[in-house]
């Protein structure tokens, strides 16, 4: 059996809701993938917004955009997720149709700079605020490195609190699961 790729499965699960014209935020840009992916599903038209502590993070990012012609529709943030209510003008709270979070270290960059669970959890609570009526949470975490159990487990956790009159919430798992495989959660506001 073909293990599933978790960040496939989210990339589906958000290109139904983030479609031409649309507004949407990576939490955690890293090397700017999923940046890419967000801007070629909202187009010219919509917007995208992210999010990194490092500044080489974004600098990958931008490059990476500098051979596609959405440039012009992303903006990025040298800061924190947990200051995306203040970061994101306000006229665009409500509005978001996906949010994408993609936990634990910068990949070929200083795997001791990680995210870290408090300011996760505080960007989360925001996260759903932003949130239109019919957005989307994707929240890629991973077990397997140091911190990152603590991390997912209180993001579990956090998924479970949730008004489930609200939101509906699924989690997945690689095919080949061990407690440091990484799982995807998915929050879909229901309205």
């Amino acid at each position: 059996m073909k293990p599933i790729s978790l960040t496939q499965k989210a990339h589906t699960l958000i290109k139904d809701r983030l479609t031409s014209g649309a507004i949407g935020i990576d939490a955690t840009v890293g090397n700017g993938h999923d940046t890419l992916f967000m801007a070629h599903c909202v187009g010219g038209t919509g917007q995208v917004f992210g999010f990194d502590i490092q500044q080489a993070a974004l600098n990958t990012t931008r490059q990476r955009f500098q051979d596609s012609r959405l440039a012009n529709c992303l903006t990025l943030f040298h800061a924190s997720h947990a200051l995306m209510t203040e970061m994101i003008p306000e006229h665009w709270h409500g509005k978001i149709s996906a949010i994408m979070f993609n936990l634990g270290y910068l990949p070929g960059g200083d795997k001791s700079v990680t995210t870290q669970t408090n300011s996760t959890l505080i960007a989360l609570s925001k996260a759903i605020q932003l949130l239109s009526p019919t957005g989307i949470l994707t929240i890629l975490a991973y077990p397997g490195h140091q911190g990152g159990n603590i991390e997912t487990d209180r993001v579990n956790y956090w998924c479970s609190q949730l008004d489930q009159q609200q939101f509906t919430v699924d989690v997945f798992a690689a095919t080949e699961y061990n407690s440091s495989s990484p799982v995807l959660f998915v929050i879909a506001k229901t309205g």
